[in-house]
C-alpha cells in the first residue's frame, strides 16, 4: 500500500496582523511587527505545531493609508536569518520581488538564507503591482513595467537564479589542506546568461545547499501569474473564498505544469486563510466580531483604494453600487481586483460592503476546532488543496490553532506528528533538483558508453 498524502500547513508571520486594526485588539502586541521578541515566540510555536514553514509577506511602497503592519515591519531576509538561528526544522519563505531587484543578488541572498539554515529556505517570487514602487527605485510612474512584462521579468529572472544555483556541483568544494586545493575547477560553471531583461555572468559565490536550490512559491493567480506557477514553481501561494473556486484553481495550474513536462505532484498548492477558534461556535464568531468592528469605514476604504492603485474611493456614496472603475486596476493586483468589481456587479454590493469585506475577510474557517478540522479536510480530500498557508484571525490565533486543531489532525492521520525532514524540500516532500552541469556530464557519459559499446559490438562482429 501507497502511503496516505499528508496535509503541508504554512504559518503566514503578519506582526500584529494583516487586519486594518488588529494592533487595537487588546491582547495584540502593538509593535509586533518590528518585535522579534514576537516573531521569534511565533515561530517557535508554529515549529511545535510540526508546521511545514513560516511565511513572510513584502512590499515595497507605503503612505500614510497603508495598513499599520506595512508602516513599519522587518525585511523578509533579515528576520528569516534571524529565525534560522532559533529554529531546526520549520522552512522559512519570504517575499522578494523581481521587478524591483537584481538576480545575482537575490540568488546569492536565498543561497546564504538556505546554509544559514541547513537547506530550509524558500523565495516568494512577486512581480510588485503599480502602487509607487517605481518612485523608490528612481523610476517615474509610467516606468513601472505593465502585468505582461513583469510576468516576462519574472519568467527570465527566475531563469538566471536557478542557472546561478547551480554555478557549484554538491562536491565541488574538495578543501584539502595536504594537497592545498580548496576546489575542483571542473565543477565550477559559469552562467553567461544574456537575455531580453538581464545579462549575468556568474558564477554565483556561494555553493548549493542541502536541498539543492531554495523552494520558488509564486503569487499570483492571473493568466500570466498561473503560466509562470506551471512552469516554474514548486509551490503557489493563492487566496480563494470557496471550495469550487480552489479546486478549479488547483485542477487548473497542475493542468499548466503537466504541459510543460512536469509532474503535477512537484507543485504544491496553499490558500491562505483566516482561521478563528473558538470552543464553541457562537465564541468564535464573536472573536470575528470584535476585530472587524476595530475598523472603521474610512479605514476600510483607504485599504480598498490600495488595491486599485490608490483610487480614492471616499468620492462615492457608500450606500450605492459600487462604482464602475472600468479598467483601473489591471495594472497592480489584477485577480485581486478582477474578483472585486466581478463580485460587487454579480451580487449587487454597495461601495460600504465591498470595503468591509475586503477590510474584513470573512472566510469559512472559523469555529470550534472540529469544524475548522472539517473544512480543512473537506477542502483537502476533494482535490482543492495540497496545503494551507494559515493566517491568524486573532492576536493568539497561532497558539489556538497549534494547540487544539493540529492534534484533531493528527488524530484524522491528516497530518504529520514528527517532521520527516530538516530540509523544506523534504518536508514538503519535493525533489531535490538535479545540478544541470551534473545532469548533462552524465548524459554525456552515458552516451559515449552506449556508443564506446556498440563499436565494440560492431568489431566483434566484424571479427566472427
Amino acid at each position: 500500500m501507497t502511503e496516505r498524502k499528508k496535509l503541508r500547513l504554512g504559518a503566514v508571520l503578519h506582526g500584529a496582523g494583516g487586519n486594518l486594526a488588529g494592533w487595537r485588539h487588546p491582547d495584540a502586541v502593538a509593535d509586533a511587527s518590528v518585535n522579534f521578541q514576537f516573531y521569534k515566540q511565533q515561530a517557535i510555536k508554529a515549529e511545535e505545531g510540526k508546521f511545514d514553514f513560516l511565511f513572510i509577506a513584502d512590499g515595497l511602497f507605503i503612505n500614510e493609508k497603508s495598513n499599520p503592519h506595512f508602516l513599519n515591519r522587518f525585511e523578509p531576509i533579515t528576520i528569516l536569518s534571524a529565525l534560522a538561528a532559533v529554529t531546526s526544522n520549520i522552512g522559512l519563505v519570504g517575499t522578494l520581488s523581481t521587478s524591483y531587484s537584481q538576480p545575482f543578488t537575490v540568488s546569492r541572498q536565498f543561497s546564504s538564507l538556505d546554509h544559514i539554515s541547513g537547506g530550509r529556505a524558500g523565495w516568494n517570487v512577486v512581480t510588485s503591482p503599480l502602487e509607487g514602487t517605481a518612485l523608490n527605485y528612481g523610476l517615474t510612474l509610467e516606468e513601472h513595467p505593465d502585468h505582461s512584462k513583469r510576468y516576462r521579468i519574472a519568467s527570465e529572472y527566475l531563469k538566471v537564479a536557478r542557472g546561478l544555483w547551480d554555478s557549484w556541483e554538491e562536491d565541488a568544494f574538495v578543501r584539502n589542506k595536504e594537497t592545498g586545493q580548496f576546489f575542483d575547477a571542473d565543477k565550477l560553471h559559469t552562467l553567461n546568461h544574456e537575455g531580453e531583461f538581464f545579462a549575468v555572468k556568474g558564477p554565483l559565490n556561494i555553493g548549493r545547499s542541502r536541498q539543492g536550490q531554495p523552494v520558488v512559491f509564486q503569487a499570483g493567480s492571473s493568466e500570466s501569474g498561473r503560466d509562470l506557477a506551471g512552469a516554474s514553481a514548486d509551490a503557489v501561494f493563492t487566496n480563494h473564498e470557496t471550495l469550487e473556486e480552489a479546486r478549479a484553481f488547483y485542477q487548473d495550474v497542475k493542468r499548466r505544469a503537466s504541459e510543460q513536462g512536469r509532474s503535477p505532484d512537484d507543485i504544491l498548492i496553499f490558500p491562505g486563510i483566516g482561521v478563528i477558534v473558538g470552543q464553541t461556535e457562537e465564541e468564535a464568531e464573536r472573536k470575528y466580531e470584535e476585530v472587524a468592528n476595530l475598523i472603521s469605514i474610512d479605514n476600510a476604504l483607504d485599504n480598498l483604494g490600495r488595491f486599485f492603485e490608490h483610487h480614492d474611493f471616499k468620492q462615492y456614496p457608500l450606500d450605492e453600487a459600487f462604482p464602475d472603475l472600468g479598467e483601473l486596476g489591471k495594472n497592480s493586483f489584477q485577480s485581486t481586483t478582477d474578483k472585486i468589481k466581478r463580485e460587487a456587479q454579480e451580487q449587487k454590493l454597495t461601495l460600504r460592503q465591498v470595503a468591509l469585506r475586503s477590510a474584513t475577510p470573512r472566510t469559512p474557517f472559523i469555529g470550534t476546532p472540529e469544524r475548522v478540522a472539517d473544512l480543512i479536510q473537506e477542502w483537502f480530500e476533494k482535490g482543492a488543496i495540497d496545503g494551507f498557508i494559515i493566517g491568524a484571525g486573532v492576536p493568539t490565533g497561532l497558539d489556538e490553532f497549534v494547540e487544539h486543531v493540529i492534534p484533531v489532525l493528527q488524530q484524522r492521520g491528516l497530518f504529520r506528528e514528527e517532521y520527516e525532514s530538516d530540509t523544506l524540500r523534504g518536508n514538503l516532500g519535493l525533489p531535490i533538483p538535479a545540478n544541470r552541469y551534473t545532469e548533462l556530464l552524465s548524459k554525456q557519459a552515458g552516451s559515449e558508453e552506449q556508443a564506446a559499446s556498440e563499436a565494440a559490438a560492431a568489431q566483434t562482429s566484424g571479427t566472427v
